[in-house]
């Protein structure tokens, strides 16, 4: 057998999927990009880099505590791309971004993440490596290191764009505290989100993390990508909505057809 049973239906809907985001590639770079909603945490990265400017301060920029390899490895992926775009902003405003790191393999990702940014502000001597910081393999480690760039190197805006744990309240508590404006989010854990939404000024929910990259960049694969799974999502909720309203009607054929 080409299928084992019970794969039929999830190959078709894996292609639909494929097809879809191949589509709405191909779309964006024609220069039909798709339109994506506002998502008004991204939005303000602006604002917080301007606000740094004006008080004379840094931005502190907070990757969390996961790699790249793991469960967590596409939240800090989504955080990584945020750092880019952020990065960019601060070197057309001439002012330093920070960033402490809880994982040596994200070290270089990082450092070429800051440094494209800085070069896609055509500001490349700007860059300097030293603020990309190894502090701890601890979670706590991370968060005293962030509380002292706070308290005493000035960071009057923060991002905190990653995979996090408890950490994630001990860095929003002091940031609040000092009166740091703040932007934050995690997309899979989300047990950590109510410190985010309750001591942000801006907060990032579950997917908004993963379109982060996209809606920034404006990048067409990325672009693509994003709304083609979105179709298959679509695709997916349409089929369970309809096969719970046939089975309350008495009428088990959509269950049976998504069995195969």
């Amino acid at each position: 057998m080409i299928f084992v049973e019970g794969t039929i239906i999830a190959t078709i809907i894996l292609a639909f999927i494929w097809l879809a985001m191949i589509y709405n590639i191909e779309r964006a770079k024609g220069g039909k990009l798709p339109r994506i909603r506002a998502i008004p945490a991204l939005n303000a990265i602006d604002e917080a880099v301007g606000r740094a400017a004006e008080m004379g301060g840094r931005v502190l920029f907070v990757n969390g505590i996961g790699d790249l390899t793991s469960v967590s490895g596409p939240e800090t992926v989504a955080g990584l791309a945020v750092l880019r775009y952020l990065s960019k902003c601060c070197a057309e405003s001439g002012i330093e971004v920070v960033a402490p790191l809880t994982q040596a393999q994200v070290i270089p990702v990082a450092s070429e993440a800051m440094r494209t940014g800085f070069i896609e502000a055509g500001n490349p001597e700007a860059f300097q490596e030293d603020n990309i910081r190894y502090v701890s393999s601890s979670q706590w480690g991370l968060a005293t290191s962030c509380m002292g760039i706070i308290g005493r190197e000035k960071a009057v805006s923060s991002v905190l764009v990653g995979a996090f744990a408890g950490e994630c309240l001990a860095i929003v508590s002091a940031g609040a505290e000092a009166g740091v404006f703040q932007i934050g989010g995690c997309g899979r854990n989300t047990t950590q989100m109510p410190w985010f939404v309750s001591m942000c000024d801006f907060s990032l929910i579950g997917e908004e993390v993963y379109a982060a990259g996209a809606y920034l960049s404006r990048d067409p694969l990325e672009l693509g990508s994003l709304v083609g799974q979105d179709y298959g999502k679509i695709l997916t909720a349409g089929l369970i909505i309809l096969g719970y309203i046939l089975y309350i009607f008495g009428s088990k054929a959509l269950y049976n057809i998504l069995g195969m």
